[in-house]
C-alpha cells in the first residue's frame, strides 16, 4: 500500500487537490475552478457550496490520476484563501454568500473597530491594523447591514474550514488562518476575549483552534463516499495560503524569507516570538509551524501588474517575448518609474485609493522601457516590505527563496536580487500552498517528527541569483526616487476618488 498525503488548496480561483508521497514527489494533482460574484462595486463574493463541490471533484480526479485509492491517503491537510467570512446557522446551513479577502466594502467598520478598541490596543493584541481585507470588519458589516442574517448566525468559518466541515463535520481552524481574522490574541495563539467582548461578537460562534500539524478530525462516511477518501482518515489544521506556501518552500525557520511573485506579491518571514511592527505596516500572524509566528508584507498587484500591462498594451504577446527586449534596457529604464498600485495597496501603504502611475515618460522611451519599468516598480514595491522586515527586529536574513509565476523569469530574478542586494534561490517544489498542506498532514500523523524535518526531507534549493554590485548602486538611487512617489501622489489619488 502506498503512503500518500493529500493537500487541498481552496483558493479564490479554484480548489486544488495534490497528492504527495513520502519523498515529496507529486503523484496526482487536479484543479476545479470557482466562479466569483461582484454584485456591487467593491464587493467580492463566492458560494461556499461551490468550494466543497470543486474540492470533492478535484480529490476524485487526483486519486484517479495517481492510480491511487482512499486507502493510500494517510492524512489530509487544508489551505486556502484567507480572511473570507462564511456565516452559518445552528444546523450548518450557509446564510449568505461568503465575503472574500479582496472585498472592499468595510472601510467604515474598520474605522469603528479602531475607535472602539483603540489603535495601540488593537495592535498590541492581534498584531495588525483593522483593514478591509480582514474578517472582523466583515462580521460588523453584516450586523449593521443584514441584521436578519446576523440574528440567525451560530457559526463562523473561513473558506478552507468550510471544506473541512464537509470533510469531517467539525468546526475547526488552525492558528495561522485564525489569526488573520484579527480576533486573535497573537501571543496566546487563541481567540481574544478582550476583542470579542469589545466588538460584541459571541465566542461561541468561532471554531476550536489547532496548530497547523494537529489533527482536527477524521473523514466522515458521507465525505468518503463523495470524494473517494477512506472514512477515518485524519485531517490536520493546515494553514492560510501564505503560511502553507511558506511551508511548501521551506521558509519555516528564522532567517529564511519566502518571496512569492504571483498575481499579488508576498514577503514572508518566520519569527520565533510574536513580533509586531510598531506602526502595523507588516501583518503579524501565527505560522502553521507549531509555536512559531511570522511577519508578512503584501503587494496587491505584483505579477498582476505585468499581466495588466501585457493584456492592455501588448495583447497576444507571450511573457518571454514581452520581456526579452527589456533585458537590453539599462537598469532604471532611463529615468522611467512605475508605481504598481493598480488595485490599491496593502504594504507599506494600506490605501485602497492608491493608484498606478508611470512617472518620467519622454519621447525616448519605448515599449521595452515601459516593460522593464513595470517589473522594476514591482521589485521596488517588494523591497518596501523587505526594508520593514529588517527594521522590525527580525534579525539576519540568511536566504530569500523566490517562487510564483514571475520567478520563472531570469531577468526578474536578477532584478529582484539587485534591487534588494541579496542572494535569491529557487527550490524544487512548485506547488506552493497545497504542497505545504500535504507536508503538514504528514507531520500530523508522525511520518516526519517536525515541520522542519518534513521540509528538509522534501525541499531542495536549485538556482542561485547573486546581486551585481554596479547595478545595486544604480537601483539604490532609483529606489529613493520611487519611495517619494506615493507621498507626493496621495493627495491626487484622494482627489480623483472624490470626483
Amino acid at each position: 500500500m502506498k503512503s500518500l498525503f493529500l493537500g487541498i488548496d481552496v483558493s479564490t480561483t479554484g480548489s486544488k487537490a495534490l497528492l504527495v508521497d513520502e519523498s515529496g514527489n507529486v503523484v496526482g494533482a487536479a484543479l476545479t475552478e470557482h466562479s466569483i460574484s461582484t454584485p456591487k462595486p467593491l464587493w467580492s463574493e463566492q458560494d461556499p457550496q461551490e468550494w466543497w463541490t470543486a474540492s470533492a471533484n478535484s480529490i476524485r480526479q487526483a486519486l484517479s490520476q495517481a492510480g491511487a485509492t482512499g486507502n493510500d491517503v494517510k492524512a489530509v491537510g487544508l489551505t486556502g484563501q484567507m480572511h473570507g467570512l462564511v456565516m452559518m446557522d445552528e444546523a450548518g446551513k450557509v446564510l449568505r454568500p461568503a465575503i472574500l479577502w479582496n472585498d472592499q466594502r468595510t472601510a467604515e467598520e474598520c474605522d469603528d473597530i479602531t475607535r472602539i478598541v483603540g489603535f495601540d490596543k488593537l495592535l498590541s493584541i492581534c498584531g495588525n491594523k483593522a483593514l478591509t481585507g480582514f474578517t472582523a470588519p466583515k462580521i460588523l458589516w453584516v450586523r449593521k447591514n443584514e441584521p436578519e442574517v446576523y440574528a440567525k448566525t451560530a457559526h463562523i468559518l473561513l473558506p478552507k474550514d468550510y471544506v473541512r466541515y464537509h470533510l469531517t463535520g467539525d468546526y475547526a481552524v488552525d492558528h495561522a488562518d485564525g489569526s488573520g481574522m484579527i480576533l486573535y490574541d497573537l501571543k496566546k495563539r487563541d481567540w481574544s476575549k478582550e476583542l470579542l467582548n469589545a466588538l460584541e461578537i459571541p465566542e461561541s460562534w468561532l471554531p476550536k483552534t489547532y496548530e497547523g500539524s494537529e489533527v482536527t478530525g477524521v473523514i466522515s462516511a458521507t465525505a468518503a463516499e463523495l470524494t473517494g477518501l477512506k472514512a477515518g482518515t485524519p485531517v490536520v489544521g493546515g494553514g492560510g495560503d501564505q503560511a502553507a506556501q511558506a511551508v511548501g518552500v521551506g521558509a519555516v525557520t528564522p532567517g529564511i524569507v519566502a518571496l512569492t511573485l504571483g498575481t499579488s506579491g508576498v514577503v514572508f518571514a518566520s519569527t520565533p516570538s510574536p513580533l509586531i511592527e510598531p506602526e502595523g505596516r507588516l501583518h503579524a500572524f501565527c505560522h502553521s509551524v507549531p509555536g512559531t509566528w511570522h511577519f508578512m508584507g503584501v503587494m496587491l498587484s505584483a505579477a498582476g501588474s505585468l499581466r495588466w500591462y501585457r493584456d492592455t498594451l501588448a495583447p497576444g504577446l507571450g511573457y518571454d517575448e514581452l520581456l526579452a527586449p527589456a533585458a537590453d534596457v539599462p537598469a532604471g529604464s532611463e529615468g522611467l518609474l512605475f508605481l504598481p498600485y493598480l488595485t490599491g495597496e496593502r504594504t507599506p501603504h494600506p490605501d485602497p485609493l492608491a493608484r498606478g502611475a508611470f512617472v518620467g515618460l519622454t519621447v525616448r522611451h519605448t515599449k521595452a522601457h515601459m516593460t522593464r519599468s513595470v517589473i522594476e516598480g514591482v521589485s521596488f514595491g517588494l523591497r518596501d516590505s523587505m526594508e520593514l522586515l529588517k527594521n522590525a527586529g527580525l534579525g539576519e536574513i540568511k536566504q530569500v527563496r523566490v517562487s510564483g509565476g514571475g520567478a520563472r523569469s531570469a531577468l526578474w530574478r536578477q532584478m529582484l536580487s539587485d534591487v534588494m542586494n541579496t542572494e535569491l534561490v529557487t527550490v524544487n517544489t512548485t506547488e506552493g500552498a497545497a504542497f505545504g498542506a500535504a507536508l503538514l498532514a504528514g507531520v500530523g500523523i508522525g511520518t516526519w517528527k517536525t515541520v522542519q524535518d518534513a521540509c528538509n526531507a522534501t525541499i531542495k534549493t536549485l538556482d542561485k541569483t547573486s546581486a551585481n554590485p554596479s547595478t545595486v548602486n544604480t537601483y539604490e538611487q532609483y529606489y529613493r526616487q520611487y519611495t517619494a512617489l506615493y507621498p507626493a501622489l496621495k493627495p491626487t489619488f484622494t482627489g480623483i476618488a472624490a470626483i
